[in-house]
Order: C-alpha cells, then sequence, then structure tokens
C-alpha cells in the first residue's frame, strides 16, 4: 500500500503529462463531429414522437442545450489530454443535477442527484461541465462574461479547496461526509429567505404530495394516474402485465429488508412519463403503489438506462446492466441514496432503473439567481462534487495535482468561458435546424 506521501506525488507527477493550466485551452478538433449528428445518433433508440419534445426544450436556450447535450461534450472532453486520475463520474454535472432529496433517516441533504451517464474517468471532465454550465447559466442570467467567470471560479476553487480539506481526512470520516441542507441558508447571503422556502417546497414534495397532483379518483372510486398526453400517459393493459412481470426482478436488486418493505404495497395504476431534458424520448415509467390505504401512496419511477455517453471514451464499466451501471454509480458517490433505489431488465431486453418519483426532491431556480447567488451555488456544487469524487477516487492525489494555489481553478474558468462560447454556436446550429425545418421541435412543452 502506498504512503500518503507517494499518492500525492503520484498527482503532482501527473502535472507533467497534463499542467494544470492546459486545462484553460480550447480548440475543437478538426474531427470534432457535427453536434447535430451526435444528437440525432441518440434519437434512433428513442420514442420517435417525444423527440421533438427533447428538442423544443433544448432549443429554449444555450444554457438548456448544454443540459441535453451532454453526448457533444463527452466527446469534446474525449479530444483534449486529461490527467488519469479516475474518480467515478457523475457523467453530467451540470448545474440542475445537483439538488436536495431525503437521506433513509429523513434528514434533507443536498448532493449529486442524476447518474445516468455515470462511469469511471478522469475527475477534471466532472469539474469542466460543472464550470461551463455555471458560465452558460450566468450568461443566460445577463451576466457579463467577467461575472461569469468569476462564478466559474467560485466553482473550481471550492472543488480545489474542499478536495484538499478530504485529503487530509481518515478514510471513514470522508464516506460519512455529508452536506445536511439546513446549513445551506446562512450561505447565501442576502438570499436565506429564499433557500429556506426552496427547502420547505422540496420537504412537500413526496409521494402524498404527488398523489394528489399526479392522480384522481374514477366513477368506482378507485386511484387512477391522470392522463395528461403526451408528458404524462396511462398505461395500457399490456403495459401493466408487463410491468407486473418485471417488478419481481426489481424486487431482486433490493437488500432483504427493504423487499420486506415494498411487499407491503400493492400495485395500483402505471403512466408513461417524459422528464427531463436530455433524457426526453427515453422510455420512463411511474408506478402508484398503495400501503396501509388511500393515504398511504408510494409513487416509483422506472427510467430507462441505455449505455452511457462517455463510454466511447472510457474502458467499459464492470456492469453489464446499465441499470446497475447507474444504481452502482449512484450509491458509490453519494453520502445517502434512496431505499428503493434499484435495477432490472424489461421487455426488449432493455434496461431499466427504479427509484422514488418524488422523496423530498428539489433543484434550484438558477435563472432567478443573483450574480452573488449563482456564485454560492456554484460555490455549493463544487464543494459536492468534490465529496462525490473524493469516495471513488484517489483524494490525495487529485489534491496533490491541484495544490494550493489557483493555477488550476483559474484555466477551468478560462475553459468555462471558451466552451461556453462553443455551446452557444451549437446552440445557434440547432436553432437554424429548426427553423429550416430540418429537425422538428415541439415547443413550450
Amino acid at each position: 500500500m502506498t504512503t500518503p506521501s507517494e499518492r500525492a506525488e503520484t498527482g503532482r507527477a501527473a502535472r507533467k503529462r497534463v499542467p494544470r493550466s492546459s486545462h484553460g485551452r480550447w480548440i475543437p478538433s478538426s474531427q470534432r463531429p457535427d453536434p447535430l449528428t451526435v444528437l440525432e445518433r441518440q434519437s434512433v433508440d428513442r420514442l420517435a414522437e417525444l423527440v421533438p419534445i427533447r428538442y423544443g426544450r433544448m432549443a429554449v436556450s444555450p444554457f438548456a442545450f448544454l443540459r441535453g447535450a451532454a453526448a457533444v461534450m463527452a466527446a469534446d472532453l474525449a479530444a483534449q489530454p486529461h490527467t488519469g486520475l479516475t474518480v467515478q463520474l457523475c457523467g453530467d454535472a451540470h448545474l440542475l443535477n445537483f439538488g436536495v432529496y431525503a437521506s433513509p433517516e429523513r434528514a434533507l441533504l443536498f448532493d449529486v442527484n442524476d447518474f445516468d451517464e455515470t462511469l469511471p474517468g478522469p475527475f477534471e471532465w466532472d469539474v469542466k461541465r460543472l464550470a461551463a454550465s455555471v458560465v452558460a447559466a450566468a450568461l443566460q442570467n445577463g451576466n457579463t462574461k467577467a461575472k461569469a467567470h468569476l462564478a466559474a471560479l467560485a466553482a473550481a476553487t471550492s472543488y480545489r479547496t474542499a478536495m484538499r480539506r478530504l485529503a487530509g481526512l481518515g478514510e471513514l470520516a470522508v464516506w460519512y461526509e455529508r452536506i445536511d441542507a439546513d446549513e445551506l441558508a446562512p450561505l447565501v447571503r442576502g438570499g436565506r429567505a429564499r433557500v429556506e422556502g426552496r427547502l420547505a417546497r422540496a420537504r412537500r414534495r413526496t409521494s402524498l404530495q404527488a398523489l394528489a397532483k399526479l392522480t384522481e379518483t374514477d366513477e368506482s372510486g378507485a386511484r387512477r394516474i391522470v392522463d395528461d398526453p403526451p408528458l404524462l400517459e396511462r398505461a395500457g393493459d399490456l403495459d401493466r402485465v408487463g410491468l407486473g412481470k418485471i417488478f419481481s426482478d426489481y424486487r431482486s436488486s433490493l437488500s432483504e429488508e427493504r423487499r420486506l418493505l415494498l411487499d407491503r404495497f400493492r400495485f395500483v395504476d402505471a403512466a408513461r412519463k417524459v422528464v427531463g431534458v436530455g433524457s426526453v424520448g427515453t422510455r420512463c415509467f411511474i408506478l402508484l403503489l398503495q400501503g396501509r390505504d388511500d393515504g398511504d401512496p408510494l409513487m416509483l419511477q422506472i427510467k430507462e438506462a441505455g449505455r452511457s455517453v462517455l463510454e466511447p471514451y472510457l474502458p467499459p464499466s464492470v456492469h453489464a446492466h446499465q441499470g446497475h451501471r447507474v444504481v452502482a454509480g449512484q450509491r458509490l458517490t453519494q453520502a445517502a441514496s434512496d431505499i428503493f433505489l434499484g435495477w432490472m431488465t424489461g421487455p426488449e431486453q432493455r434496461h431499466f432503473y427504479w427509484r422514488q418519483l418524488r422523496d423530498m426532491k428539489g433543484s434550484a431556480e438558477v435563472e432567478t439567481m443573483s450574480p452573488s447567488m449563482l456564485r454560492a451555488y456554484a460555490r455549493l456544487c463544487g464543494v459536492a462534487l468534490a465529496r462525490a469524487h473524493a469516495r471513488s477516487g484517489d483524494r490525495i492525489a487529485i489534491a496533490g495535482y491541484l495544490g494550493s494555489s489557483d493555477v488550476f481553478d483559474r484555466a477551468i474558468a478560462d475553459f468555462a468561458i471558451r466552451y461556453a462560447g462553443q455551446n452557444a454556436d451549437d446552440y445557434a446550429q440547432l436553432s437554424a435546424a429548426i427553423a429550416a425545418g430540418v429537425i422538428a421541435a415541439a415547443p413550450g412543452v
């Protein structure tokens, strides 16, 4: 076993391969794939009738485009030199893939909360995507490039300082590290009331709240999910039969005590649901289950898990099942995870993972943040990302690479500004294709 000093030296040695200042560069490769071609390739295996909704959501703004274009940025990052310092990547670490949720002990935590693209890879890929999303959000909010640069710098600096702090802790201390949501409000100057309001709303986002919003009682008195096509459509009888058959596969992926808990609920109804931006068109369902009585619901989400957008550029996952890949990545990097997180294989041998639809989940409204609030939120996301990476990678080597100066931080902020410009160009290309009728988009859905 190597010593901490040897691990730190491994990190410092990586600077010779990839100097910290080099991260500030962004020069598109001469072989850069056309971004719309990348997106269209993803559409091939999606539900064709929903793909225009995806493009309509991506066409709202450059920031929305960035959210949906994880595959585009993955190709761009892979074309650049990397440190080789590996962590379990989120794979899509933009601002809105951080948020609050309830731990099994019902504490409200702040953490990374999306793992569809998770794979082991170079730590800086997540940092660069986070910083680029900070700049895109800042520019969308009308900030100057200087203020956008400061916000990205805040994210990178907080990542570096948090990683260096974690490098000095013991293994169990790092594993138990978490960000309690109740500690967030004092960190935001002038925005404490707003943060507390958002946290209060998150605490109300439970299966009981979803029951009131997404279901109704029919003539016979039975509870049913409300039809709201194309975003929410009740599953047909055949779909419900299929879902019943695969339920046992999902159940087997849970620990024994959670299987017992799940068995205390009975199936009531199911529906197909459109979610997110980049995920639109993948197969996603919600299930309504009932426990003790009608006032004791459990709503689960079943989401298709395809291959990670990072997979073409990294070693293959140790998990052959894509749902297992997502669940394992989430359990490894989150401070605490959903007790109903599991996976199974569905019709046509498609892979899925399961989780609660609403379990006090909440995300920030970055589009209304002032420059100072956005910087504070960027810092918080940087800390959360460092904590996630420290659990799965060699935090001491990464801290050794980052060092005590701000060379890395400034390089990441410079990259974010430059890449946001590339992203804006790609967004303009999508907008032009939609205007020309080359790509069909459903606005406002």
